[in-house]
């Protein structure tokens, strides 16, 4: 997730739908919430490997996604069953964030929440911590509280924190999960690193924003997101579709592990950033209107020295945040171009709002974003104008402030879209087909 505020106003449930022609693949649920913040570091270390049964699995495996409208939260959940026998968790959807982790039933700090909503390690068969000096231990923050490891046996202790000072501590263990694949097998892995939460503290995973959901699946690209620990056995890839979340009931679609798309995608290279090595940045290259290419320079959208700048695709961060300099540019022309009364609040704390009562059919300009790779990400009106209030839409795109980091294509800009993340290609790829409702 990264660091932008949460849209508190929305309630999005959404699912990620994973598709093959002929191979079967891990499909995982996905539930639509508010966004997270980014970690502000994570420690330098080879991939682990998941430490599964060395028998074949299938070559995709699939989670449910659904959003998280139905609980106020402007996020996606994954449905991730861990434990056995299994328990069913919705985890925030993350690809801005790299560790898994789940409110545990130690969790001091959570006592407002429900029966069902933690994780009981103490019902599983297959729970284990890790040890502090197990190198997958080495793979993440520590408190600064924690004792030197030591020949004694104690528990690997992690504390892995978001830009905007939220934090998740516990302990770092692992599970064994249950999936689906696309023909309906199930399949069980075992040995998920994941974080067992018992603090839990910060808007970002205690406040509105964070309703409905036990803990956050990190997709990043870091070694200890839930890709990396999955991708050597799935390809490397994934894929999923973020499905209007004003549709009610939502629709479900899913998170798919493998590379299963068959359909035609418009490519765009994958960028590295070694000084934030989590994120999926890609190359803005213009910005048109209407089709009326705007005056922004292309330093505007580049990554700096220091690793600032640059654009990712967050599937936790709800909102689109452009830098500013664009961001101007293109609220400027958007207000030459609306032709209905503007609405003045500030508590809606979006630059242009305007009133559609009495239209129709509205109709607002046309937002057009060429990517490297001569793709072309040219989203529907409803993606970037959403509606507040009765009557009242405004749009859903705001500024990256300086000094925060990077713009962000964030999930209401995505939804209707089929991504693919293919990390050994460094590309990612995308089309408006492929999405249909299930």
């Amino acid at each position: 997730m990264a660091s932008h505020p949460s849209l508190t106003l929305l309630i999005l449930i959404f699912f990620f739908n994973f598709r093959s022609s002929t191979e079967e693949y891990l499909k995982l649920p996905l539930v639509k919430r508010n966004p997270l913040s980014s970690p502000s570091h994570l420690l330098a270390a080879d991939i682990q490997r998941l430490n599964t049964h060395h028998h074949h699995h299938p070559s995709n495996i699939k989670s449910p996604l659904v959003s998280g409208a139905f609980t106020g939260a402007g996020q996606y959940f994954a449905d991730l069953r861990i434990g056995s026998p299994p328990q069913r968790l919705l985890l925030v959807a993350d690809t801005g964030s790299d560790i898994v982790w789940v409110k545990c039933s130690a969790c001091r700090n959570c006592s407002n929440h429900p029966p069902g909503s933690a994780f009981l390690a103490r019902h599983s068969k297959t729970f284990s911590n890790h040890h502090c000096s197990a190198t997958s231990c080495r793979l993440l923050p520590h408190p600064k509280t924690a004792p030197p490891c030591n020949n004694h046996t104690r528990s690997c202790h992690y504390e892995y924190s978001y830009a905007d000072g939220s934090l998740t501590a516990g302990l770092f263990s692992k599970e064994t999960t249950t999936f689906n694949t696309s023909s309906g097998k199930e399949v069980k892995l075992k040995n998920l690193n994941f974080g067992c939460g018992f603090r839990i503290s910060g808007p970002s995973v205690t406040g509105a924003s964070f309703n409905g959901a036990q803990g956050v699946m990190g997709l990043g690209r870091g070694p200890i997101s839930f890709i990396s620990q999955l991708g050597r056995r799935f390809g490397n890839s994934f894929s999923y579709c973020l499905l209007d979340y004003t549709i009610s009931p939502p629709p479900k679609s899913y998170l798919t592990i493998g590379d299963v798309v068959s359909q035609k995608l418009s490519y765009t290279p994958l960028l590295n950033n070694p000084l934030s090595p989590t994120f999926y940045y890609i190359a803005i290259e213009d910005v048109t209107v209407d089709g009326v290419k705007l005056p922004i320079t292309a330093s505007v959208w580049e990554i700096d020295d220091q690793g600032n700048g640059g654009t990712v695709v967050d599937s936790g961060t709800t909102l689109t945040f452009l830098a500013e300099p664009a961001y101007r540019q293109i609220l400027a022309a958007f207000r030459r171009r609306v032709r209905l009364p503007a609405v003045e609040d500030p508590s809606l704390a979006f630059d242009l709002c305007v009133n559609v009562s009495g239209v129709a059919r509205v109709k607002f300009p046309k937002l057009r974003i060429g990517l490297a790779g001569k793709s072309v990400l040219s989203p529907p009106a409803r993606n970037y104008f959403i509606e507040v209030a009765d009557r009242v839409k405004c749009l859903a795109i705001q500024p990256a402030k300086p000094g925060s980091g990077f713009s962000v294509i964030g999930n209401l800009m995505q939804q209707g879209y089929l991504f693919q993340f293919e990390v050994d290609r460094s590309r990612v790829g995308f089309s408006r087909r492929g999405c249909a409702v299930r």
